[in-house]
C-alpha cells in the first residue's frame, strides 16, 4: 500500500464546510490535499494540472451537475477515486464501479477503510 504522505488528493465537493472538513481529516492522516474543486469544469483543470494520485468525489455537485465527467476522467488515466452520496450506491452510474462507494453520512472509520481499499489498487 502507498503511503498517505506520498498521495496528492484532490477534492470534489460543493459544499464548503464538508470539504474543509474532509480536508483536514485527509491532512490528518497525513495525505496532501493539492486542491478543492466544487464542479466539472474546475475538477477537470485541476487533474490536469494538479496531476492528483487519488480523487475524492461528492456524486452531486452544484448546479445539478454530478461527479460522473470526473470520474470517467480519472478512471480513463487509472487514477484511483473515492465516491460519497447520500443516494443508495446502487443508483450510480456505471462508471462509479471503477471507485470506492461510500454511503453518506460516513464514519472515520469507513473514510479510513476505504482510503486504505483504494490505495491498495495504486
Amino acid at each position: 500500500m502507498a503511503l498517505p504522505e506520498a498521495t496528492r488528493v484532490l477534492i470534489v465537493e460543493n459544499d464548503e464546510l464538508n470539504a474543509m472538513l474532509l480536508q483536514l481529516q485527509l491532512e490528518g492522516a497525513g495525505f496532501a490535499v493539492v486542491g478543492v474543486a466544487g464542479g466539472v469544469a474546475d475538477a477537470l483543470q485541476m487533474i490536469d494540472e494538479m496531476q492528483p494520485q487519488l480523487a475524492f468525489l461528492d456524486y452531486w455537485l452544484s448546479r445539478s451537475e454530478t461527479s460522473a465527467p470526473i470520474a470517467e476522467q480519472l478512471k480513463q488515466r487509472g487514477i484511483p477515486f473515492l465516491v460519497a452520496t447520500g443516494m443508495d450506491i446502487s443508483q450510480l452510474p456505471p462508471v462509479f464501479d471503477a471507485g470506492i462507494k461510500l454511503s453518506k453520512p460516513y464514519t472515520g472509520a469507513d473514510l479510513s477503510q476505504a482510503l486504505a481499499q483504494s490505495l491498495a489498487t495504486t
